[in-house]
């Protein structure tokens, strides 16, 4: 919820009315420009002024800047750049707002730099959120008294509080400043580190993986326990500008609630009964790369508050220290329940949930990518297939059906022990695992399913029906036949030709 969503109507009150106004048009919102014109026009308006500029700072790299004017009809763009550039400098660099009622002689800057203007009068604010400026909003004018600029900037500085959130997006900023990477280019990328799949929620992940790598901001992965929250932080830091420093990973909740502070932050000797020498903390071994601190919800409510310090001022006191080292971390944090719950619960500080929640990204359930499962079993045959020194190559249609509609409560990671267990139940000459090699527990709960199996081929089209069965023909011909493209192919009575199309279409590829 907004801040302004924490306030009552006052009715008679016209700026009050105003802002409420922007935050329903802007809750309806989804495209980053269309925001950025909303808050413009408005502002434009409401405050009476010949020009509106709102500068975006590129969150990639902190020191390029796109810029979105609004302009009356009088204006004059080019007597805007020095302005814009030095006062939102000023801004990003002293972290306030700027009025001036006559620029042109404000002593915060160069003398004559502003000579010749015709619209003396600038404010503007810093866009921030979680504590991170991330643009400014500027507000020009011809000459106006300064109690009424007074007015207008403390209405300014509303604006800003509301409209911020909708713009915090860190992908969508990365989008208006850079091309989005076509998406075969994005799964080829990350296919190498294990992330493989085609669903529209996973082709969702890899966008925000891909925007969170190129931005050094802090990262919160949402999900389930065995999604594979662990892998998503490696391909961040993977291809992030810090990929060549460490990367420290930490599961928070497989530590001992009376040593965590130790492991995070370091301990001098004799600070605890058997602490014999110094020890440098996960922080410290971090240093200049990236922390992944998995299951952050179990942090005691005190280690909380020294963590939340680590990341405000960037420095650590190991436990028994009186001074303070400097840390260069990116922190990625990860949770399987709701933090916003933990809050509202008292369980988790509020202050630190927000330095954590810059860039969050939620890492879909396996229910939520059930198109992904044949994609993510096969890599998972072929991984334990290598490691067994087994045959075995494709599934039959039954048992992908069975991944398709069987509930995995553990997620990707039960998937991986489930395909793992039937390459070590196949026997050593078998190319294709069939229902035959169940064992009578997995034999039972098959059984159980038919139903939803016949549910799931009439719930699709037609299409879906043939491409899926397409496939698992062409795969499991291929498996049999030792991959021999001209042999498939003859068999199937296509064309090689065709044959070749038709596997890079439905993306089969050899072991």
């Amino acid at each position: 919820m907004s801040e302004l969503g924490k306030t009552q109507r006052q009715p008679g009150n016209p700026e009050l009315e105003r802002l409420f106004e922007l935050a329903s048009i802007l809750s309806q919102q989804q495209d980053f420009q269309e925001i950025l014109r909303v808050v413009a026009e408005k502002t434009a308006s409401w405050l009476e002024s010949d020009a509106v500029i709102i500068m975006m700072i590129n969150p990639a790299t902190r020191d390029t800047l796109k810029t979105f004017f609004k302009e009356g009809p009088d204006s004059d763009r080019s007597q805007y750049h020095d302005v814009q550039m030095q006062v939102s400098g000023w801004m990003i660099k002293h972290q306030q707002p700027f009025k001036s009622a006559d620029v042109g002689a404000d002593t915060r800057f160069a003398r004559k730099m502003f000579k010749g203007l015709s619209f003396p009068s600038v404010l503007g604010v810093p866009l921030r959120t979680a504590g991170t400026v991330i643009g400014t909003l500027l507000l020009i004018k011809r000459a106006t008294a300064g109690k009424v600029l007074e007015r207008e900037l403390s209405f300014l500085e509303q604006i800003a509080t509301i409209s911020a959130p909708y713009l915090r997006n860190v992908h969508n900023i990365q989008q208006y400043f850079e091309a989005p990477v076509p998406i075969a280019n994005l799964r080829a990328r990350y296919e190498a580190m294990g992330l493989k799949g085609k669903s529209k929620q996973f082709l969702d992940l890899l966008h925000a993986i891909d925007a969170a790598a190129r931005c050094d901001v802090r990262v919160l992965l949402e999900g389930a326990s065995g999604t594979g929250k662990e892998l998503v932080a490696r391909a961040i830091h993977q291809f992030s500008a810090r990929a060549s420093k460490p990367l420290v990973t930490v599961d928070c909740g497989a530590i001992a609630v009376s040593l965590i502070e130790s492991e995070l932050f370091g301990h001098v000797k004799g600070a605890f009964t058997g602490a014999a020498t110094d020890r440098k903390g996960l922080f410290e071994e971090a240093s200049g790369g990236t922390l992944f601190m998995d299951e952050i919800a179990a942090i005691p409510l005190d280690v909380q508050s020294k963590l939340m310090r680590v990341l405000q001022e960037g420095e650590v006191r190991p436990l028994g220290s009186n001074k303070t080292r400097n840390v260069d971390v990116r922190v990625i944090s990860a949770a399987s329940i709701s933090l916003r719950k933990l809050v509202d619960q008292q369980q988790f500080r509020e202050d630190l949930f927000f330095r954590l929640h810059v860039y969050p990204i939620h890492v879909p359930s396996l229910s939520e990518r059930q198109d992904d499962i044949p994609l993510l079993a096969s890599h998972f045959l072929i991984k334990f297939a290598s490691e067994q020194h087994k045959k075995v190559e494709a599934f039959d249609g039954e048992i992908l059906d069975f991944m398709k509609v069987r509930a995995w409560s553990g997620n990707i990671r039960e998937l991986e022990n489930f395909v793992e267990r039937l390459v070590t139940l196949a026997p050593l000459k078998s190319t294709v695992l069939s229902r035959n090699i169940l064992p009578k527990d997995l034999r039972s709960e098959l059984r159980k399913l038919s139903v939803s199996l016949q549910d799931l081929h009439v719930s699709k089209s037609l299409n879906e029906t043939l491409a899926d069965y397409e496939e698992q023909l062409i795969r499991q011909t291929m498996a049999e036949n030792s991959w021999n493209q001209s042999r498939t192919a003859r068999i199937l009575k296509i064309s090689e030709q065709t044959l070749r199309y038709k596997m890079g279409k439905l993306g089969i590829v050899r072991p």
